[in-house]
């Protein structure tokens, strides 16, 4: 088993994703499922996803959970990272209150929700 500073000095891909409308950032990485975070700038982004990162590998850790090497995907260019959702106007205001709770926009809210519940259900072997 390797040392948290092991696997802090692996390649894990980190996105950083743009809030076009609200302002500020989002990173995840995608191999490791729910480590995610936002910030308002460039610079906060960068440290908090350090930040973020090391806190999920100290609790898988200390959990026994199974972490991935990164992985040598890349995401194929077909994925633009946008989709469209239409969903009931009192779930869009649940949302958005959600979300102004968090001091966070509703995008990175929608985004950090997603993450969530994606990690509870990883993609099996062999799907694309």
């Amino acid at each position: 088993m390797k040392t948290i500073e092991e696997y802090m000095a692996l390649p894990y891909r980190m996105e950083i994703i743009p809030d076009v409308e609200d302002g500020g950032y989002t990173a995840w990485y995608p191999d490791l499922p729910g480590c995610l975070t936002c910030a308002e700038t460039m610079d906060g982004i960068i440290a908090n996803a350090q930040d973020a990162k090391r806190a999920w590998l100290e609790a898988a850790l200390a959990d026994g959970i199974e972490i991935a090497e990164p992985s040598r995907e890349t995401v194929p260019a077909d994925y633009s990272g946008q989709f469209k959702l239409r969903l009931p106007r009192s779930l869009h205001r649940t949302l958005s209150l959600h979300a102004k709770q968090e001091g966070i926009s509703m995008n990175q809210y929608c985004l950090y929700l997603l993450t969530k519940n994606d990690a509870a259900y990883p993609p099996r072997k062999g799907m694309a």
